[in-house]
């Protein structure tokens, strides 16, 4: 167990990006998680008395699930940036890779949740003016904008990075 914890973390490096790869999906995860529950809950309340606004509340609804798959993304690039091959990363290039994750991970549960709130809101504007879905839809999608950056700006880094020595 010394010997790998030693590869891992001392000699090769691989073992800060793998802690950034699971921090950043948890982290990613816990806020998707979090912003469908509230979006799923104001539907819902919506749906007792509207059904046929499903179409139109499906789409709000599941936006805040997005950040999960983005931070999946992320940390499958670094993983294969990392790992595929026979790849040696230094250990700064791999702190700076999980320090990255980290963050993108922090990015991610907050837009989540946030998003999810703000959704839970265009909701409540659809089902009592259904005519309003163009400009309620708007309100989660400029929430996702940050969510969209954070990933961005970590596919940028993870593929420019200089990860072989």
């Amino acid at each position: 167990m010394n010997n790998v914890l030693a590869e891992l973390f001392g000699q090769s490096g691989q073992g800060f990006v793998i802690l950034g790869m699971i921090v950043n999906v948890v982290l990613g995860g816990i806020g998707s998680a979090k912003g469908l529950r509230i979006a799923a809950t104001q539907t819902a309340g919506v749906m007792s008395e509207k059904p046929e606004l499903f179409g139109k509340l499906f789409v709000l609804m599941v936006l805040p699930g997005t950040q999960g798959f983005y931070s999946f993304i992320a940390s499958f690039l670094a993983g294969l940036q990392t790992f595929l091959g026979n790849k040696t990363i230094s250990i700064p290039a791999s702190i700076g890779l999980m320090l990255l994750l980290i963050a993108m991970g922090f990015i991610e549960l907050i837009s989540a949740i946030e998003q999810g709130k703000t959704s839970a809101a265009a909701i409540n504007m659809v089902a009592k003016q259904e005519r309003t879905f163009g400009q309620a839809i708007i309100m989660p999608a400029l929430v996702e904008t940050y969510a969209v950056l954070g990933l961005l700006i970590s596919i940028i880094v993870i593929l420019s990075i200089n990860l072989i020595k």
